[in-house]
């Protein structure tokens, strides 16, 4: 397998370790010119890629790739992919191409399941602008004839990103919104149900990537300060609190994502299907 990955971060970067042994090269993109020296030693080959233009050095290297991982997102433009390596991609006809999309485009459903025939209505403008680039890779697999699947991603935590971290900085919260749940995805399931479905037959599919159990989201915070053995800390009523905007509108799309899709076609056994399950796992291993 040779893997190309637009966008080397934390979901790429846990993936790539997952299936490292199989691969026979991999390389992938990132913005920072710093950051490329780290790949290198990790053994991935890097190629800057800020979204604006096309590189040839890029292209070819996507047209030798077996399989692709899109983990970039959209801007007001549209997919970057898209835009500059349509293309590359389309002349490499790789055996696998998937995208990493949020759970956000399905917007509010005020605490109602959901699943991939759900009807999106996304809010906030970045979940709007993931519906479009979503849409365009559809009809770049209708166009192409090549298979794409899309994985919606819920919130996502796991060493270095989880509750702990949060007490470490002094940030943890315990926001109180009547009824506000949200779903979670450990990193680590992410990289298993990609890996999940590269060793299933491709088919263009949806598949929202999430845990079992929507919780609010003060007591994934209540049962860390239980772990750490510390008080937790006071309850915030949600209306009165001080919030960026940006943490407010989170707050504005309240659902149950279902995961049922994900398990029944790709076999995929979540290893952390709740939170209590996982923040365990990283009390036990090390969250930093």
């Amino acid at each position: 397998m040779r893997l190309f990955i637009f966008g080397y971060g934390y979901s790429a970067s846990a993936f790539v370790e997952r299936v490292r042994g199989r691969c026979s090269w991999i390389g992938a993109t990132t913005r920072s010119s710093d950051k490329a020296a780290t790949m290198t030693a990790a053994g991935v080959a890097p190629f800057l890629f800020d979204g604006t233009a096309r590189d040839a050095a890029t292209a070819e290297a996507l047209r030798q790739a077996s399989h692709v991982l899109i983990s970039i997102g959209p801007d007001a433009n549209g997919d970057p992919v898209l835009r500059h390596y349509r293309d590359d991609l389309s002349a490499a006809r790789p055996q696998w191409t998937g995208y990493l999309s949020t759970v956000g485009v399905y917007g509010n459903h005020d605490g109602a399941w959901v699943d991939e025939e759900t009807p999106c209505r996304p809010v906030s403008r970045r979940s709007v602008q993931r519906l479009a680039a979503e849409d365009a890779w559809l009809d770049w697999a209708k166009a192409t004839g090549l298979p794409v699947e899309i994985f919606r991603l819920a919130g996502i935590y796991g060493p270095g990103r989880n509750a702990f971290v949060n007490f470490d900085k002094g940030t943890a919260r315990r926001l109180v919104k009547p009824g506000q749940v949200f779903n979670r995805i450990h990193v680590a399931d992410i990289a298993g149900a990609l890996e999940a479905a590269i060793d299933t037959p491709s088919a263009t599919r949806i598949y929202n990537v999430t845990d079992d159990e929507p919780a609010p989201p003060q007591d994934v915070v209540a049962y860390a300060a239980q772990l750490l053995g510390r008080t937790p800390p006071p309850e915030q009523d949600f209306e009165t609190a001080e919030l960026t905007p940006m943490a407010r509108s989170f707050y504005g799309e309240n659902k149950r994502v279902s995961n049922a899709r994900l398990k029944r076609e790709l076999g995929y056994a979540f290893r952390f299907p709740n939170y209590r399950q996982a923040l365990e796992a990283l009390y036990r291993d090390g969250w930093r």
